[in-house]
């Protein structure tokens, strides 16, 4: 199976449809609900209903994730009946196999009750309508910079490689920055404003501060940027405060820290490489949407 543990929990939803070709004559009846076996229609929807949870039995690769809502429809043509499912997840991966395998539920369910009195049925077309939620619904932003700041004594003397500040520079490229820069600075409060100052003044789109969140004695950086902050963006630090204490219970020492000076976006988050990787997950891209708004956007 994929690994999704990496994803944050988002609302999912998807809507499929799959179509039953049959003669008039039996669509009539299973209208009126007058078939041998009795009424089609709330035992296709039954069928559908548990389809749709079951689809992690059918389906080898899909992930088990909890069903909040199922709604099915039906719509009566001349030759043919739809069969609309929307189901509703609140999860990390979407729940497209789910509504496809309850539509196609749905239809075999009425093919298998309705097979006595036409011998002509054919299921037709399944196939997905719409999906929702997760990433690929948020607005992408173009030509965007970032400037990744790294705090560490230790690494700015030379004394070991930086591996977290790679995993952010390689993070920003992949959600589309056409220009990362990376500096490795000591734990030092005036150069740290510094270097924000002149990323400010390059009006870059997102600072990404790694290290001095913690609480050494030389761990300065949420003390150093929060009085710069113009706005604060409380709700980034807790997004990811919460996605990081689901995966270490550590992540309840660190002091991310998140605002706006000017038109940039700066977010300060722990220095260890898993930390890093974790933002990417979680902030990115949804806090670029900061910049539209900066820019007088509105939501998406």
């Amino acid at each position: 199976m994929r690994d999704v543990s990496f994803k944050s929990t988002t609302k999912r939803t998807a809507t499929a449809i799959a179509i039953l070709k049959a003669g008039a004559e039996t669509i009539a009846r299973v209208k009126s609900g007058d078939t041998p076996k009795g009424d089609p229609i709330p035992v296709a929807k039954v069928a559908a209903i548990q389809a749709t949870k079951k689809t992690t039995e059918w389906i080898p690769y899909c992930h088990n994730i909890p069903i909040e809502h199922v709604a099915v429809e039906f719509k009566f043509h001349v030759d043919t009946i739809e069969v609309e499912v929307y189901v509703v997840s609140i999860a990390k991966t979407g729940v497209e196999m789910e509504a496809i395998t309850a539509a196609a539920a749905a239809v075999i369910t009425l093919y298998d009750m309705l097979k006595m009195i036409d011998d002509d049925m054919e299921i037709g077309s399944i196939r997905l309508l719409e999906k929702t939620g997760g990433k690929s619904d948020l607005p992408s932003l173009a030509d965007w910079t970032a400037h990744v700041l790294v705090m560490s004594d230790r690494a700015s003397r030379g004394e070991y490689e930086d591996q977290s500040g790679p995993i952010l520079v390689e993070g920003c490229e992949s959600h589309g920055a056409v220009l990362v820069d990376r500096s490795v600075l000591p734990d030092d409060p005036q150069m740290l404003r510094h270097a924000i100052r002149m990323a400010v003044e390059k009006r870059t789109t997102l600072i990404l501060v790694t290290g001095g969140t913690g609480i050494g004695p030389r761990d300065i950086t949420f003390e150093t940027l929060t009085p710069l902050f113009e706005k604060s963006l409380p709700g980034v630090a807790i997004s990811f405060a919460n996605y990081s204490q689901t995966r270490i219970t550590t992540a309840m020492l660190g002091r991310t820290t998140a605002g706006v000076i000017g038109d940039t976006i700066v977010i300060a988050i722990p220095g260890s490489p898993g930390a890093c990787r974790d933002a990417v997950a979680c902030l990115l891209p949804s806090v670029l949407h900061a910049h539209a708004m900066l820019m007088g956007g509105g939501h998406p």
